[in-house]
C-alpha cells in the first residue's frame, strides 16, 4: 500500500493481510497462540453475533475484557460489523465507569466472566460462557460483506471512543474514526518496515489510544501481537523479563517505563519507541545504541499520532519528527498566523487522522477542532494546547504546554479535574493540584482549605478521591493548610507551595543486617514515596502508592534482600506488615 492508497477501514485492511498470511501467528497471550486464519474466523463469528443484536456503524459497544485473546477476537469484531469500541476498565472508580457508560450510550457490553462491573444497565454478551460459545458455534466463519452489515462501513464511521482527564472535573470522550487508519498503516509501513516473523510487545492498556498503535502495528503488518499480561509489563524487571521471554522485536513505551527498565540485551536489532511524555537524550543515550530508536507525538485527538523523529543517532539533538503521511503539523501564534522557523508557538494538527471530535460536546468540540485556514474547504485543525517550533529542516520540537493540562508518567491529566473532585468533597473549601518530580518520581500531590468547622484528615481526602479518580491521577499527597498562599493579583501563588521538578524526598533509614523484614519494607516504602515516617500498618496505596511505586519497590527489595515479592502479595496485601510476612516466607 501506498499513500496514494484510497481510505480504507480496519476490517478492509486486516481482511488483505489475514488473507496473505492465513498460518502465520497473529496473537499470542501465555500458552495461547491464534493464526491470522483463525483469529479471522473468530471475529467473523462474533461480528455476525454482534450484527444479529444491533450493531452498525456508529454504534458503540462497551468493552471490558482483560489482555488476553479474546480481546483481539473482541475488538475485530466490533470493528468487523461496523460498530465502535468504548474500553471500559474493571479497576477505574465506579463513578468514572458510570459516567462513560451514561455519556457514551453504548448499546451492548461485551465482557468476560472474570470481571466484574457495576450495574451498567446495558445488555450484555459474555465471551466466555457456554451460552455464548454454542451461539457462535452456529454462525458463519466467513468473512462479512456489505450485505452482511445492517449499513455498509466508511471511513468516516466511529472506530473507538477514548475517555481523557477533562479540565471541567469530568473525563470528555474523544470520537475516533476510520479515518487516519490508511495513513497510519503507511506510517508504521515506511518507518518501522514490520514483517510476518516479527513481534510487536502489547504495551498499553486497551482504555489508551496507544494500545491501537501495538494493534496497528502487528495485524495490518503480517506480525505478531505479544499480549501480556499487566503485571508483566510493570517497569523494571517484569518489563524486561517480558522483552526477552517472548523475543520482542517492537515495542512502544513511555519514558519512564525505559527509565526503570535495563536495556542490556533487550531488543537488539530491533525497534524502540519512546512516547506518552517528552524523551531524555538520557533515555536516548540509554536505548538507541544496537537498536532504532524513534520519539513519537501526538494526543489523544489524533489517530494516535502526529509526529515521529528518527531513527535517532543524536542524542543532544533530536525532536518530535515530522508528521505523519497524511498529516499536518502548524506552528501559529495567538491570531493563527504561522510564527517564523525556529520561533516558539502553538501547535495545530490537521490531516486524515483528526478525530470527530468529543463526544456529545458539540461546544468543546466547536472550540477545540477549528477551521483550518491553510486546507481545503472545510477541512478543520486541533488546537493541542501544546508549545513548540518548527526547526529549518522542516521538524518539529516540543517545548511545554500552553495550560495545566500534564503528563504523568505517560498519561494525559487536567490538573483541573483534581481539583474539582477534591473540591466536591463537602468538607473543602479551594483545592489546588500540582505536579512535582520528573519521569519516574512524577506525582500528582495536592493542597486544600478546608471549611470552617469542618473536620477532615489529609487521607480521608485522598481516599475520597481514590474512590473517583483512575489510579494514575490520585494524588499522592494531599496537604491540608489554614490558607492558600496567593499572587498579588490575587491567584494561588504555586511555587510558593512547592517546587515544580522537585520532589519531596525522605532519607533512607540505615539499617544494619539484622533490620527486621518490616523494617525493610517501611525504609524502601518511606524513601520512594518521600514520607518521613512509614507504619506497619499502613496500607501501601492509602499513604500514596501506585503501580509504578509497586514496581519500584519489587525491583528495591530484590537488590536489598535478594527475594523477589510476588507483585499480587503487594497489590492485595492490607498493611505492609501483612506484606512482611510474605517477604519473612520467602527469605533465605
Amino acid at each position: 500500500m501506498n499513500a496514494a492508497s484510497a481510505a480504507r477501514t480496519v476490517p478492509e485492511l486486516f481482511a488483505s493481510v489475514a488473507a496473505a498470511y492465513p498460518d502465520a501467528p497473529a496473537v499470542v497471550h501465555r500458552d495461547t497462540a491464534l493464526e491470522y486464519r483463525l483469529l479471522d474466523q473468530q471475529s467473523n463469528r462474533l461480528a455476525r453475533q454482534l450484527t444479529a443484536l444491533g450493531v452498525g456503524p456508529d454504534t458503540l459497544v462497551a468493552l471490558a475484557v482483560p489482555r488476553s485473546t479474546e480481546l483481539v477476537v473482541a475488538v475485530l469484531a466490533v470493528l468487523k460489523a461496523g460498530g465502535a469500541y468504548l474500553p471500559l476498565d474493571p479497576d477505574y472508580p465506579r463513578d468514572r465507569l458510570a459516567h462513560m457508560v451514561s455519556d457514551a450510550r453504548p448499546m451492548l457490553l461485551l465482557r468476560t466472566s472474570s470481571v466484574g462491573l457495576p450495574d451498567t444497565g446495558l445488555p450484555e454478551v459474555v465471551l466466555d460462557s457456554p451460552d455464548t460459545a454454542r451461539e457462535l458455534s452456529r454462525r458463519s466463519p466467513a468473512s462479512l460483506g456489505e450485505d452482511d452489515l445492517r449499513s455498509p462501513l466508511r471511513p468516516h464511521h466511529l472506530m473507538y471512543v477514548i475517555y481523557t482527564s477533562g479540565s471541567s472535573g469530568l473525563p470528555k470522550g474523544v470520537a475516533v474514526t476510520h479515518e487516519g487508519v490508511a495513513d497510519l498503516a503507511v506510517t508504521q509501513a515506511t518507518r518501522f518496515g514490520v514483517a510476518p516473523g516479527e513481534r510487536v510487545l502489547q504495551w498499553a492498556s486497551v482504555s489508551f489510544d496507544a494500545a491501537f498503535w501495538d494493534i496497528a502495528l502487528a495485524l495490518l503488518s503480517g506480525a505478531t501481537l505479544v499480549m501480556a499480561d499487566a503485571d508483566d509489563v510493570l517497569p523494571g524487571r517484569p518489563l524486561r523479563e517480558t522483552l526477552l521471554k517472548h523475543d520482542i522485536t517492537h515495542a512502544v513505551l513511555p519514558p519512564v517505563a525505559l527509565s526503570l527498565t535495563d536495556s542490556e540485551g533487550v531488543l537488539l536489532g530491533g525497534t524502540i519507541m519512546s512516547t506518552g511524555d517528552a524523551c531524555t537524550p538520557a533515555l536516548v543515550r540509554k536505548w538507541s545504541p544496537g537498536r532504532r530508536m524513534f520519539n513519537g507525538y501526538g494526543p489523544t485527538e489524533v489517530t494516535v499520532g502526529a509526529t515521529i523523529a528518527g531513527p535517532i543517532d543524536d542524542a543532544d539533538r533530536f525532536g518530535i519528527g515530522q508528521p505523519w503521511t497524511g498529516g499536518a503539523v502548524y506552528v501559529l501564534d495567538e491570531r493563527l498566523r504561522p510564527v517564523p522557523d525556529g520561533k516558539e508557538g502553538e501547535l495545530y494538527l490537521a490531516g486524515s487522522g483528526l478525530a470527530r471530535g468529543y463526544l456529545n460536546r458539540p461546544g468543546l468540540t466547536a472550540a477545540t477542532f477549528v477551521p483550518n485556514p491553510f486546507g481545503p474547504p472545510g477541512s478543520r485543525m486541533y488546537r493541542s494546547g501544546d508549545r513548540g517550533r518548527r526547526e529549518k529542516d522542516g521538524s518539529f520540537s516540543f517545548t511545554g504546554r500552553a495550560d495545566d493540562q500534564v503528563k504523568v508518567r505517560g498519561f494525559r491529566i487536567e490538573l483541573g479535574e483534581v481539583e474539582a473532585c477534591l473540591g466536591r468533597h463537602p468538607a473543602v473549601d479551594l483545592a489546588v493540584a500540582m505536579v512535582e518530580g520528573q519521569l519516574a518520581d512524577a506525582r500528582v500531590v495536592a493542597y486544600a482549605t478546608i471549611r470552617p468547622g469542618a473536620t477532615v484528615t489529609p487521607r480521608d481526602l485522598r481516599s475520597a478521591a481514590a474512590d473517583a479518580l483512575p489510579e494514575w491521577m490520585v494524588p499522592a499527597r494531599v496537604t491540608v493548610l489554614d490558607s492558600l498562599p496567593t499572587l498579588p493579583n490575587g491567584k494561588i501563588d504555586r511555587q510558593a507551595l512547592g517546587r515544580p521538578g522537585g520532589t519531596p524526598t525522605a532519607p533512607r533509614r540505615s539499617l544494619d543486617a539484622d533490620a527486621s523484614a518490616e523494617e525493610v519494607l517501611c525504609a524502601e516504602v518511606g524513601a520512594l514515596l518521600g514520607l518521613p515516617s512509614v507504619d506497619p500498618s499502613d496500607n501501601l496505596f492509602e499513604i500514596g502508592a501506585n503501580s509504578l511505586v509497586v514496581a519500584r519497590l519489587v525491583s528495591a527489595v530484590d537488590k536489598e534482600l535478594g527475594v523477589r515479592l510476588p507483585l499480587r502479595a503487594v497489590f492485595e496485601s492490607a498493611s505492609l506488615a501483612e506484606l512482611a510476612g510474605v517477604l519473612r516466607e520467602l527469605m533465605p
